[in-house]
């Protein structure tokens, strides 16, 4: 479902991170969410390498590399959700604050 604000996003990646962590019994904490996104982001990282064709795998068909690249970017964001919710992080206002500001006159 496209068109979700981020607030849904972010309710949604919590339960799914409720259900990941209940299959392999984990209790997030910091820690926990400071590795999925290293892990992630490096995952991000080498699916990008396979799509520009600067790694070992790059000759698999471009429809499936660049549907991996999405979904490990899709991973990275989950997490990135997940983490900002258990640290009482509002990344929607986070953001408008940070980024946001250079957009206004």
């Amino acid at each position: 479902m496209q068109g979700q604000t981020l607030a849904e996003l972010t309710e949604k990646a919590r339960k799914v991170g409720a259900l990941y962590a209940a299959n392999f019994g984990i209790m997030p904490d910091d820690a926990f969410f400071l590795g999925k996104l290293a892990e992630e982001l490096g995952e991000v990282s080498a699916a990008l390498l396979k799509v520009t064709g600067r790694s070992r795998g790059a000759d698999a068909p471009l429809p499936g590399l660049a549907a991996n690249l999405r979904d490990e970017m899709a991973d990275l964001l989950g997490f990135l959700l997940m983490f900002a919710a258990h640290r009482g992080i509002d990344l929607d206002a986070a953001f408008e604050e940070k980024w946001g500001r250079w957009l206004k006159e």
